[in-house]
């Protein structure tokens, strides 16, 4: 609480931070992850993987993650290891977005046939579609 003195009348009132924390809750959190780079393959799925489990589970966050550039190569259905394949699967059974670029595709001379289940395709481009969710509230997290 803070309180404000305004010529002999003393006021109680929040501060911003304990203001926010007593707010009613809102909707769910959004948030959008954007991964091009191959050797962060892991760490932003394990990032995703502590963001779930830290909020309480998919049910407490709406996530989608955007790949493009060379990280698209880890998640090819060809050559992508089990744990990884196990990952991805359980990431959208829990209502992940995953999202490829569709330019990236284009250059990987890659369908979406050949990467692993779950994938759809931002045809527009991944930079496309990661603007398209900030503007629909979702926040930025580039690990």
């Amino acid at each position: 609480m803070v309180a404000e003195n305004t010529g002999g009348e003393i006021r109680l009132g929040c501060s911003i931070a304990s203001a926010a924390s007593e707010a009613a809750p809102s909707a769910k959190l959004k948030v959008v992850y954007h991964l091009n780079d191959l050797d962060k393959v892991n760490f932003v799925l394990g990032n995703i993987q502590n963001h779930l489990d830290g909020v309480g589970g998919p049910d407490h966050i709406t996530i989608a993650l955007v790949v493009h550039g060379q990280a698209l190569r880890a998640f090819h259905s060809a050559s992508v290891s089990p744990d990884l394949s196990r990952r991805v699967g359980q990431f959208s059974k829990a209502g992940i977005e995953l999202a490829a670029c569709g330019n990236t595709m284009k250059s990987q001379n890659v369908a979406l046939e050949d990467l692993l289940p779950g994938f759809i395709a931002a045809d527009r481009g991944g930079v496309v579609r990661i603007a398209e969710l900030q503007s629909q509230g979702y926040l930025y997290v580039r690990p």
